[in-house]
């Protein structure tokens, strides 16, 4: 009998070599396949995934297994990017990384990946998944530190039909560790951080490239001007750097905090000293993903509003349309809109959905 075939979804990173090179120990066909997502040049004219490009063919000629590359970057652009964007100027906080592991790695990868024969698909991904006949169950990592299941909220249970995640049982410095014994190229790589298409560039002068930035009034609550804005797409709710305001001396003395972005009239609302208002208690979100059906319209579970938050006992509700609302043991700072709020039940993801408001009883 053949071997069965694996093509594993290659970064140029320690997850994902040490993935390729545990499977191909383990008997598998391996094939390497790298994802360009991102067309751009930086400042000396150099592609940006070239690096990344060239540590994939080094890792796949060190464990010997075949490897390309596809490009990806129209899909990333329409599916993932337009929306990133869309959000921003709706004063959300997106995140793309979820958008592109459902509408690119488990979708045009996945399905180019099977035309090449594809028995399995693998990422280095920490999490786990579980077959039982056709229903397929995403679970929590081993290492809770690195677990990513809150970036894989949005697939489908059909989409993890045919994935393996080798690294779901491993921490990440088992992986380092296995990485070094292997004699991997890579394996003493630093892991990449933030979002993909921006890397280590300026967030703001990245962002003003594609929405015009205006600057605004920052105000208190009651209105009151207490500085200038460059740009209300620029900053995130409860933060409390690059206000460039200090303790004002119409204020209290104590440090400012970003309280709310008002895009219809280009203001900044900010709060000082005491964020007790920044904690809410319950939050409602839009186009919830159910990976696993919820065992009942209300139900006890755990929830993340952040990755690598702890997980945070609350109560699920689950809308006729759909939606599901969550209302949390203990009040969180910061719910974000636009972020997603993943809901458990011990190891098992059920999903997550879009954080559309948030509010207090």
């Amino acid at each position: 009998m053949s071997k069965k075939r694996v093509v594993v979804g290659m970064s140029g990173g320690v997850d994902s070599a040490v993935a390729a090179a545990l499977l191909k120990e383990q008997g598998y066909d391996v094939v390497g396949l790298y994802m360009s997502n991102w067309k751009e040049t930086d400042d000396n004219g150099c592609c940006t995934g070239e690096q990344d490009w060239t540590d994939v063919r080094r890792i796949c000629d060190g464990i010997g297994i075949p490897y390309y590359s596809v490009d990806f970057s129209k899909q990333y652009m329409d599916n993932v990017f337009r929306l990133f964007l869309d959000e921003y100027k709706k004063g959300r906080t997106p995140n793309p990384d979820v958008l592109c592991n459902r509408e690119v790695k488990f979708g045009p990868f996945a399905d180019f990946a099977r035309q090449m024969g594809a028995d399995f698909i693998a990422t280095g991904h920490y999490c786990r998944v579980r077959h039982d006949g056709d229903r397929h169950f995403l679970l929590r990592a081993k290492d809770d530190n690195k677990d990513q299941t809150y970036f894989l909220n949005q697939v489908s249970s059909k989409q993890l039909s045919d994935v393996i995640f080798p690294l779901g049982e491993l921490t990440k410095p088992e992986v380092r560790e296995a990485a070094l014994k292997l004699n991997l190229p890579v394996a003493t790589k630093k892991d990449s951080t933030g979002i993909c298409f921006i890397g280590e560039r300026n967030f703001r002068q990245f962002l003003s490239k594609y929405i015009p930035m205006r600057e605004g009034d920052i105000v208190t609550p009651d209105g009151r001007v207490v500085g200038r804005h460059c740009g209300v797409y620029y900053y995130t709710v409860g933060q409390r750097r690059g206000l460039s305001i200090g303790g004002s001396a119409d204020g209290n003395g104590e440090r400012w905090f970003v309280l709310k972005k008002d895009v219809e009239n280009n203001r900044l609302i900010v709060s000082q000293g005491e964020d007790d208002v920044l904690f809410k208690r319950g939050l409602k979100t839009e186009g919830f993903n159910f990976i696993t059906p919820p065992p009942s319209s209300e139900f006890r579970c755990e929830v993340r509003i952040k990755h690598r938050q702890p997980l945070q006992c609350a109560t699920a509700t689950v809308s006729d349309n759909g939606d599901v609302k969550i209302i949390f043991d203990e009040k969180q700072r910061a719910i974000a809109e636009g972020q997603y709020a993943v809901i458990y039940t011990d190891e098992l993801c059920l999903g997550g959905g879009v954080i559309n408001n948030s509010f207090d009883l």
